[in-house]
């Protein structure tokens, strides 16, 4: 498991392109019958994928957790992004087709993830966070996420919005999860820009052609930096820092959150005339 460290403002602004990459970029986390995790020091979320093609993948505590098992003080959200998923969580099964859910809450002690068909292999995304209480596992498909449709294509953001586990969601600890998909001829997404100091975000980009990219901005407002991202790529976006960015083509996106409080809502916008 990577360890990245926490990091403010000033130091931030300080670095070059490669260093920003190195503290914030997540990449190479879909690697084929293998799990990829990654932990911030930001609000201790743990950032992860795996595609498993000929084997099953059993979650395992990294020696750094300390923990007898990984869900044994923490709380997983996963979504597939890949072909038909199926995840055993102490002997039950779940599917998950392309871009559906599934909440394990503290406590559950073994976790496995496979490929209903290994030559159309699943994408398990997950995000991990500390968790003080036990909530029951569910599974949200996309029609049950009640989609919200936003933007406009006058503004080359018309998108749709799939919120699985937030407050009137599924329901968790302080894990906030969901995902936006971009309609074709837009590319703008989280606009305006905002920041929520009360929690850290990770962006994960997907369904972006391999000759496409996002670039991704981050930074205070008035102090912005940039990092150009390629498919199945995520970012660790710092409380302090906004977060919104641009393609060159349409793609989808997974946004996770972890901090104080589970309000979906909860965003400070920055105008976008105000931004530097």
């Amino acid at each position: 498991m990577n360890i990245r460290f926490a990091i403010g403002q000033k130091e931030a602004n300080a670095l070059d392109t490669q260093g920003l990459r190195d503290r914030f970029l997540v990449d190479g986390l879909f690697q084929n019958d293998r799990m990829s995790l990654v932990y911030s020091h930001h609000d201790r979320m743990i950032v992860g994928g795996c595609q498993p093609i000929k084997k099953k993948i059993a979650l395992e505590p990294p020696a750094e957790l300390r923990a007898a098992y990984f869900l044994e003080r923490r709380e997983l959200g996963i979504i597939n992004i890949g072909g038909k998923a199926e995840v055993e969580a102490d002997g039950k099964k779940y599917s998950l087709n392309k871009l559906e859910c599934l909440y394990l809450g503290k406590g559950v002690k073994k976790v496995v993830f496979a490929s209903a068909d290994s030559k159309k292999p699943a994408k398990l995304y997950v995000l991990s966070a500390p968790a003080h209480h036990s909530y029951p596992a569910v599974k949200y498909t996309r029609q049950k996420a009640a989609p919200v449709h936003l933007g406009d294509a006058s503004t080359s953001n018309k998108r749709t919005v799939y919120k699985y586990i937030h407050r009137e969601g599924i329901q968790s600890c302080q894990l906030v999860m969901g995902l936006t998909v971009l309609e074709k001829g837009s590319v703008w997404n989280s606009v305006p820009p905002h920041t929520h100091t009360r929690r850290m975000e990770v962006y994960l980009y997907f369904d972006l052609g391999a000759a496409h990219r996002v670039f991704h901005f981050m930074g205070e407002p008035q102090e912005t930096r940039h990092i150009v991202m390629a498919n199945d790529e995520a970012v660790i976006s710092p409380p302090w820092s906004m977060h919104f960015g641009c393609g060159t083509s349409n793609y989808s996106f997974v946004w996770g959150m972890a901090g104080e409080n589970l309000d979906y809502t909860d965003m400070d916008p920055a105008l976008i005339s105000t931004l530097k």
